[in-house]
């Protein structure tokens, strides 16, 4: 089962996600969280999110998920700390966060492939209000 990885800058925002994404998933999925830095500040921390990642992860890969560019950068620079094979199974999406998790939290409840999950995330359109 692909894992999920969700990297904010508070961990307020990341554990109402996760409680989104787990009410919309009653049996659940491989989830982590990076909310915050270990110091208890807003913030991102590579480290943290590599912890995250191998938390979560399979051959089937691990979905990323962000806040802000700065998470963004932390995501990478935590990809970058794994091995080239792991690497190759790990994807970071730019979809809306809130959105996207709860819409890769059901796809990979459902135990679809990463490709196809990252199809739909790329497929999302938040469109125009008025």
């Amino acid at each position: 089962m692909v894992g999920l990885v969700i990297v904010s800058h508070s961990p307020k925002i990341a554990e109402g996600i996760r409680d989104l994404a787990l009410q919309m998933t009653p049996a659940g999925i491989p989830l982590a969280l990076v909310g915050g830095l270990s110091t208890g500040e807003l913030g991102t921390n590579p480290e943290q999110v590599l912890e995250a990642i191998n938390q979560v992860y399979s051959d089937d890969g691990v979905l990323i998920l962000f806040d802000l560019g700065s998470a963004f950068m932390s995501a990478e620079t935590a990809v970058e700390f794994l091995p080239e094979d792991k690497q190759e199974r790990i994807y970071i999406s730019g979809a809306a966060l809130v959105e996207g998790a709860i819409t890769a939290a059901v796809e990979i409840s459902l135990g679809k492939p990463l490709e196809e999950i990252n199809q739909s995330l790329e497929s999302l359109n938040v469109g125009k209000i008025g």
